[in-house]
C-alpha cells in the first residue's frame, strides 16, 4: 500500500464534514462478487446472448424464463457478505462525517454493513414486486421459487433492478444530486465511470476534495487524486478520528 497515498486520503476523510462515497462493482468483489467489465468479468463470459440482453427489459419481456437463469446464476450472490470497505462506510456515517452512500451496486451489501442513507441507483436483488397487484416479495421468496417467480394472485415478481432499456428512478437520482453537490469531499470507488447516465452524475460535484480509488493505473476522471488499489484493503488503513 503507497504509504503517501493513504496519508493523503487520511486527511482528506479528517478534514471532510460532508464526504460522499460513489461506488460501483469494484467495492464489492472484496465480497465475492464478480463485476463486469475486468478481464475474468460477466461482460466477458460468453454465453448464447450477449448479458446486456440479458439484463434488459426486452429480455426480461419477452424471454423471462432465460432472464430469470441468468439473473439467478450471474447475478444474485445468495450468501455475499458485507467486507472492509462496506463496515467503514457505515461507521463513518454513524460519526457523522459521511453524509450518503452513492452505489451503482444492486447486492444489499452496503445497507447490510449498517449505512443509512444509500441511494442504490440501479435498485437492489432484495427488493422485488408482483407486477400485477404490487405485493413486496423478499429475495429469500425468490430464492425458493422455481423458474419464473410468481405472487400468490399469478403475476411475475420481478426484481426492483433497473435494467436496460429502463430508466433510473427519478427520486433516487434527486437524493444522490443533492447528496454530491453538497459534499465537501467525495471518493469515487471501483467504477470505471463508464455506465450512464449513473456515472454522469459525477459531474455535480464542486467540493474541495476528490479521490478515485480501484485497481486501474489511469483514474477514470482527471480531476483529485488517484490511489491504485483495492478499496476496502484502503479504507482498512484509514481510522475515524
Amino acid at each position: 500500500m503507497d504509504k503517501f497515498a493513504v496519508e493523503r486520503l487520511q486527511e482528506i476523510v479528517d478534514g471532510a464534514q460532508r464526504l460522499v462515497f460513489f461506488g460501483g462493482a469494484g467495492v464489492s468483489t472484496e465480497s465475492g462478487i464478480p463485476d463486469f467489465r475486468s478481464p475474468d468479468g460477466l461482460y466477458h463470459q460468453k454465453y448464447k446472448f450477449p448479458p446486456e440482453y440479458m439484463l434488459s427489459h426486452e429480455c426480461f419481456m419477452d424471454r423471462t424464463e432465460a432472464f430469470f437463469e441468468f439473473y439467478r446464476d450471474k447475478i444474485i450472490s445468495y450468501d455475499a457478505k458485507p467486507n472492509a470497505a462496506h463496515y467503514f462506510l457505515a461507521r463513518l456515517e454513524a460519526a457523522g462525517r459521511l453524509s450518503a452512500v452513492v452505489t451503482q451496486n444492486i447486492d444489499g451489501l452496503h445497507t447490510d454493513a449498517g449505512s443509512k442513507r444509500v441511494y442504490e441507483l440501479h435498485g437492489s436483488v432484495r427488493r422485488n414486486y408482483c407486477m400485477q397487484c404490487g405485493k413486496y416479495h423478499s429475495l429469500e421468496d425468490v430464492k425458493s421459487m422455481a423458474g419464473i417467480p410468481r405472487c400468490e394472485c399469478g403475476g411475475i415478481v420481478k426484481p426492483d433492478v433497473v435494467l436496460y432499456g429502463e430508466g433510473l428512478d427519478e427520486n433516487v437520482v434527486t437524493g444522490a444530486v443533492n447528496a454530491i453537490a453538497s459534499a465537501d469531499a467525495m471518493i469515487i470507488a471501483g467504477t470505471s465511470l463508464v455506465v450512464y447516465p449513473a456515472a454522469g452524475l459525477v459531474r455535480y460535484f464542486r467540493g474541495k476534495s476528490l479521490v478515485t480509488v480501484n485497481l486501474d493505473k489511469d483514474p477514470a476522471i482527471s480531476r483529485g487524486i488517484h490511489i491504485q488499489a483495492k478499496i476496502g484493503e484502503l479504507l482498512s488503513e484509514i481510522e475515524i478520528k
